[in-house]
C-alpha cells in the first residue's frame, strides 16, 4: 500500500486555484456510494496475469472501511472486470491485441473471462453488496457496466473510490464520474497501482481536476452525523 501524501507544490496550486485543499465539509450518507474498482483474483492474487502486488495490502483498510460504511446505511459495490470472446476474438481487442504482449495474452484473456471474476479472497463482502462488471478502464464510460444506472436508482451523488490501479481503473471512473457530474473522493490509502510513484501521480491529478483526495476516516468523518 502506498501512503505517499499529494506534494506540497500540487497542494499550493490547489490552495491557490480554489482557497481550500479539500473539497467537501460533509457528505450525505444518503447520496453516497463506496465503489471498489477491480479487488479481484486477477489483480490481487500472487503470480496472477495482472498482478498488482500492493493491492493486497489493501485488504484491511477496505475492510474497516466497508464495515463501518454499512453501518451507516452507504452501499458498498464491487466492481470486477471481465472482457467476453465474440467469434473467437476479445470483445476489447484494441487492447488484448496491442497492449498484452503474446505470452501473456491468453493467460490474462482467460483470467478475465466472464464467470471467473470473484472479489478477491482477502476481502469481506455482504449479501447487501452489490457485484457489478465492466469491460473497460472505467466503469462509468458508456455501456461498459450498468453502474451509472444503479447509482441513479439509488439516489447517489457523491462516490468514494477504491481499488486497483490507482492510476488506471480508478481515475479512468473518477474522471468519467466528475464528468457526469457526481462528486468524486478518491481514498488515497484504499488504493494501489504498480508503484508509489504512479499512485501518487494519479492522486494528483484527480484532486486538481477531478475530485477530492483522502484517507478513508477522514472521509468516515464526514460522513458522521453532526454534533450538536
Amino acid at each position: 500500500m502506498h501512503e505517499l501524501p499529494i506534494r506540497p507544490h500540487i497542494r499550493a496550486r490547489v490552495l491557490a486555484r480554489r482557497g481550500r485543499l479539500h473539497l467537501f465539509d460533509r457528505l450525505d450518507p444518503a447520496r453516497t456510494a463506496l465503489v471498489v474498482i477491480d479487488m479481484q483474483e486477477c489483480f490481487c492474487t500472487e503470480g496472477a496475469p495482472a498482478e498488482v502486488a500492493a493491492s493486497r495490502a489493501l485488504a484491511a483498510p477496505i475492510n474497516g472501511l466497508t464495515a463501518a460504511l454499512r453501518r451507516l446505511g452507504v452501499p458498498v459495490i464491487w466492481v470486477v472486470h471481465a472482457n467476453a470472446s465474440v467469434g473467437g476474438t476479445s470483445d476489447w481487442e484494441g487492447f488484448f491485441g496491442h497492449f498484452v504482449a503474446a505470452e501473456l495474452r491468453t493467460r490474462t484473456v482467460e483470467s478475465l473471462a466472464p464467470g471467473h471474476q470473484a472479489v478477491w479472497s482477502g476481502l469481506r463482502t455482504d449479501p447487501a453488496d452489490i457485484t457489478l462488471v465492466k469491460n473497460r478502464y472505467s466503469a462509468l464510460i458508456a455501456g461498459a457496466s450498468p453502474l451509472e444506472r444503479v447509482l441513479r436508482s439509488l439516489g447517489i451523488d457523491t462516490l468514494l473510490i477504491a481499488g486497483t490501479k490507482t492510476d488506471v481503473c480508478c481515475e479512468s471512473t473518477a474522471r468519467d464520474a466528475m464528468m457526469l457530474d457526481f462528486k468524486v473522493v478518491m481514498l488515497a490509502d484504499c488504493c494501489a497501482a504498480l508503484s508509489a510513484e504512479e499512485h501518487r501521480d494519479a492522486l494528483e491529478t484527480v484532486i486538481q481536476q477531478f475530485g477530492d483526495v483522502m484517507t478513508a476516516q477522514a472521509a468516515l468523518a464526514l460522513l458522521a452525523p453532526p454534533t450538536n
